[in-house]
């Protein structure tokens, strides 16, 4: 009874009703957006660091993200490989470099890694294969994820040509892809040998890297080889496990920029926005139908039945709006992916998060709502 009751008020006013669900349904899309973007910042910047093949991860204790890496003694590298439990260790650097597009000559910035090819760390499409390229003089693998602002490369590479452009007022050679994908951070990434890199860094000392990476036998302790390494070696690095280390990335991006809050705080206005246009309407409903509430008192029906039916349509409007804002998201999603090679696509977790949240901001608004049912007083209508 108190179901029909509910939706029956809500068709009463088809266009009120049609008003209501586009309002939820652009909270809900506010609130998509945001946390999408938010993930893809989140995503983009980690896909490296969970690339790594690797157990621990030494880093400067002064750096704060992977784009602004501070360098550190290469000797914490072969001191790390004293230490009983470690099999292998190996280093990557980092730092960025001016492309100029080989086919319009525009200028654009871009990550530049640069690996011992006898020992890559990294785990991408195509990087296994390709890694010997990189053993040539200033010789590159181009990231086939980048934005297409560098050029189109990968098309011109797979059409078996030979690509050559300039880096830091440097002539280099293409001579292959792998696939990470832009972030944030980084448009567009290439990956060359540590010699090549020095030779594109000459001001850069050899003696310093970025990024340690080591693995450890598969029988060793982890904690206890963390701690050891820990002890063995000076406070000039942090030793981070693969969890620590991504989990040191998205802290940067969460509290130490401004991109971060903003992501935030959009989320925190799409629910604010929903509140107030589902209880303009329930609102509006209330009113408009207090004289009929008032002969259902007149009736015998008590205040926790008016709630209950504020509730349903409450509920009833979360979830129908809910309906086309996750539909409009799917598609804005899609358009962004493919404008930004970012990765922003729709998950079960953020799909059931958003719907959560719609119905939590639908049932505010009906506490806030039934307030107006004191108004409805029996002795109004006689």
């Amino acid at each position: 009874m108190k179901a029909p009751l509910a939706w029956l008020q809500l068709i009463h006013n088809k266009p009120r009703l049609l008003v209501a669900l586009a309002g939820i349904g652009f909270a809900d899309l506010l609130m998509f957006l945001q946390l999408g973007f938010q993930a893809a910042l989140f995503e983009s910047n980690v896909k490296l660091h969970n690339s790594f093949q690797g157990d621990l991860f030494l880093i400067s204790p002064q750096s704060n993200a992977s784009v602004t890496m501070k360098p550190f003694s290469r000797r914490r590298i072969y001191q790390a490989l004293g230490v009983e439990g470690v099999e292998s260790a190996t280093s990557v650097s980092m730092d960025f470099a001016i492309w100029k597009n080989p086919e319009n000559g525009q200028s654009r910035g871009l990550l530049v890694f640069g690996l011992n090819p006898d020992s890559n760390p990294l785990d991408l499409p195509n990087l296994s294969e390709n890694i010997e390229v990189i053993k040539r003089q200033d010789t590159y693998l181009f990231d086939d994820l980048s934005r297409p602002e560098f050029g189109s490369i990968p098309a011109v590479l797979n059409q078996g040509q030979t690509v050559t452009a300039e880096m830091d007022e440097q002539q280099i050679t293409i001579g292959g892809l792998f696939s990470l994908g832009a972030s944030f951070a980084a448009d567009g990434n290439v990956i060359t040998s540590d010699i090549n890199f020095h030779h594109l860094f000459p001001h850069r000392n050899q003696g310093l890297i970025d990024i340690g990476v080591i693995q450890l036998n598969p029988t060793a302790h982890f904690e206890s080889v963390q701690k050891t390494l820990k002890n063995h070696l000076p406070p000039d690095v942090l030793i981070l496990s693969k969890a620590e280390f991504v989990a040191w990335e998205k802290q940067y991006w969460q509290t130490s920029t401004a991109i971060g809050f903003i992501f935030s705080l959009g989320v925190g206005i799409g629910f604010i926005v929903g509140v107030l246009i589902v209880y303009q309407i329930l609102y509006t409903d209330v009113s408009d139908h207090l004289p009929e509430y008032a002969t259902l008192k007149a009736m015998g029906y008590r205040n926790h039945y008016f709630i209950g039916v504020i509730f349903q349509e409450a509920v009833l409007l979360g979830c129908l709006g809910y309906l086309p804002g996750v539909s409009v998201t799917m598609l804005l999603y899609s358009l962004a992916a493919q404008a930004t090679n970012l990765p922003i696509l729709m998950t079960l977790s953020r799909a059931v998060l958003v719907l959560v949240l719609t119905l939590i901001m639908c049932i505010i608004s009906g506490l806030i709502s039934v307030r107006r049912l004191n108004a409805a007083d029996p002795a109004d209508i006689f």
